[in-house]
């Protein structure tokens, strides 16, 4: 299953820099033709896709590593760091393209569009547009955070080409039209990068489970034992390929030991075996908070 999910993963990486690198070209030749920052500054945005579909393909290599002594959780967290990595990587193209669209409006410079620029712009926002949908489609059959985020990098390429289309039709109406767009753009990119980058933090740290899945661990313990064990304390800790859940669950304090493990084990095991997740259950007695610990009875 790992081997098949790591082969998806790879093809999304591959398809996308070879795209990339191809759009870069073009892009880049028609900004350069037209003296359109707005161009220049998508052709590399463009190119940034390529090197952040690097860094997707190195993440799932790495993560894909088997636990060892020093991580006896696996690797699975280099998904979250690559994600990490492309979120500034598009930070630092949002502030060099910025700057460069601030100065062009500053010394009033505008630029000469013309069908070669609708051209390749039209063509940029299909393919990218495709790109995303295949990096979508790819994140969703691996749960593979990186990967979602190559695929709004994408998205954002797709959008921003869209910005440049309208800019080059409304150019004969305003001079400024092309440092605007860049300055647009720009904006569009930083909000991407937050994104992703916020999405990653909050894997790495630690997250509460959504309410579709407390509802399906709730499911599962009720199917487990008909009594109300008043499940509480929920806790994910996500490590890419593999989830450790832990909770709380209660039990009447005259009920034994054994029965009380058994039960929680037969929870573990369907929780694993219907969610793929790893679980701990603490086990408490009914009625004693969390924080309270009683004496223990004298030998």
């Amino acid at each position: 299953m790992d081997q098949k999910r790591n082969r998806s993963i790879y093809y999304e990486g591959i398809v996308s820099i070879i795209t990339n690198i191809v759009l870069f070209g073009l892009k880049y030749w028609a900004g350069i033709v037209s003296g359109s920052v707005a161009l220049i500054a998508d052709a590399w945005h463009t190119l940034s896709d390529s090197l952040s579909s690097v860094f997707v393909i190195a993440g799932t290599k790495l993560s894909s590593q088997k636990p060892d002594k020093e991580h006896p959780f696996g690797h699975g967290r280099w998904e979250q760091i690559t994600s990490i990595f492309i979120g500034f990587l598009l930070g630092i193209i949002a502030y060099e393209f910025l700057k460069e669209s601030i100065e062009k409006f500053n010394a009033g410079e505008s630029a000469h569009f013309g069908t070669i620029a609708i051209v390749v712009t039209v063509i940029s926002i299909l393919l990218k547009e495709a790109l995303a949908q295949y990096a979508f489609y790819v994140g969703r059959k691996t749960k593979n955070l990186a990967v979602k985020a190559d695929g709004w990098h994408h998205r954002t390429d797709a959008l921003s080409s869209i910005v440049v289309l309208a800019g080059i039709l409304l150019r004969n109406y305003f001079w400024w039209i092309d440092s605007m767009l860049g300055i647009i753009i720009s904006a569009m990119i930083f909000y991407a990068a937050f994104e992703i980058v916020k999405k990653a933090i909050n894997k790495l740290l630690g997250e509460d489970p959504s309410d579709d899945l407390l509802d399906q661990i709730n499911r599962i313990i009720r199917e487990a034992d008909p009594r109300d064990l008043h499940p509480h304390h929920f806790h994910i800790h996500n490590y890419g390929t593999h989830t450790e859940l832990t909770f709380h669950i209660m039990f009447e304090k005259n009920l034994d030991i054994n029965t009380a493990h058994h039960i929680a084990t037969i929870i573990e095991n369907a929780i694993r075996e219907q969610l793929n997740i790893e679980t701990t259950i603490h086990i408490e007695p009914l009625g004693v908070k969390h924080n309270d610990t009683e004496p223990l009875s004298p030998k």
